[in-house]
């Protein structure tokens, strides 16, 4: 009863605890994705980023990243939406990480007007890699001739059962260039009047979050329960903001369920071969942080 009451007096008369929405985004980061390979895109969390601003009364939105990086574009968009939003609803980002915040995770982490490490996350990682195999020797050794037809002289390119040329890898390298640029444009603009003169901060190296803070790529260590109620007040309330729910207020349907549903077997198939390989690549990108 008391809550209905309390709904009824207008909001700025109500003594209520500062709430503070959490948006959490966690994994690699690529387009696309099935039930079996939950991917962290601009899709998958644009939904949660819009209901967390909308609340008026927050003091500050909080976004939690744990993620060591991925496709450069959807890391800039999920940027891109994020500065757009608080923009748009004059509010202040508080973002928090945790087991890394590397590569695209960092470009993702520097939409927030502070960012709160825990000392042991990993930072930085400022650059763009590309990685595959070479299979010529192997299929030799089978006896397999590579037949490849093309309309245009770049459509081989860097084709893992040839070898490799030169000028493919020029321009691989160029084109990471580009990409590489774009990232450290993107940093300075957010923290250029933080970063300390260290030449080793756009090369592609992290590190842990106190030595991240010494560089200037975190403001602070911390956690985020206990910085939001320093900052706003130990009453602080955090509300998580979660994906939608579906009808009658339940989840959407897992995967698992998905087998009694009618679903498409041989499409079932494809996206749990498809998880299964996402799981591998995922488990490298950790990997490469030593994770």
């Amino acid at each position: 009863m008391k809550k209905v009451l309390k709904k009824l007096i207008p909001a700025k008369f109500r003594k209520t605890n500062p709430v503070v929405p959490v948006v959490r985004l966690k994994g690699v980061i690529s387009a696309g994705g099935n039930a079996f390979n939950p991917a962290l895109s601009l899709a998958s969390c644009a939904e949660m980023l819009e209901k967390a601003f909308k609340n008026k009364e927050a003091p500050a939105v909080a976004i939690s990243v744990n993620s060591p990086g991925g496709s450069p574009v959807q890391s800039r968009l999920i940027f891109r939406r994020i500065r757009d939003l608080a923009e748009e609803h004059n509010k202040k980002v508080l973002v928090f990480t945790e087991d890394a915040a590397a590569s695209g995770g960092y470009m993702i982490a520097v939409a927030g007007d502070e960012i709160i490490a825990d000392p042991s996350s990993i930072i930085g990682s400022i650059g763009v890699i590309s990685s595959g195999f070479g299979f010529v020797e192997a299929i030799d050794k089978l006896g397999i001739e590579r037949r490849v037809y093309t309309a245009g002289q770049n459509k081989s390119t860097l084709d893992p059962f040839q070898p490799a040329k030169k000028e493919d890898i020029e321009r691989i390298k160029e084109l990471q260039l580009e990409i590489h640029d774009v990232f450290i444009d993107l940093v300075k603009s957010r923290r250029a009047d933080k970063l300390s003169d260290n030449p080793d901060i756009f090369t592609g190296r992290f590190w842990a979050g106190q030595k991240a803070k010494e560089l200037g790529l975190v403001d602070e260590i911390g956690d985020m329960r206990s910085f939001l109620k320093a900052r706003f007040g130990p009453k602080t309330e955090l509300k998580l903001i979660t994906p939608q729910r579906g009808l009658f207020g339940r989840r959407q349907p897992s995967a698992t369920a998905s087998l009694f549903s009618g679903v498409n077997t041989a499409q079932l198939s494809s996206d749990m071969i498809e998880g299964a390989m996402h799981k591998l690549d995922e488990r490298g990108y950790w990997s490469r942080l030593g994770l």
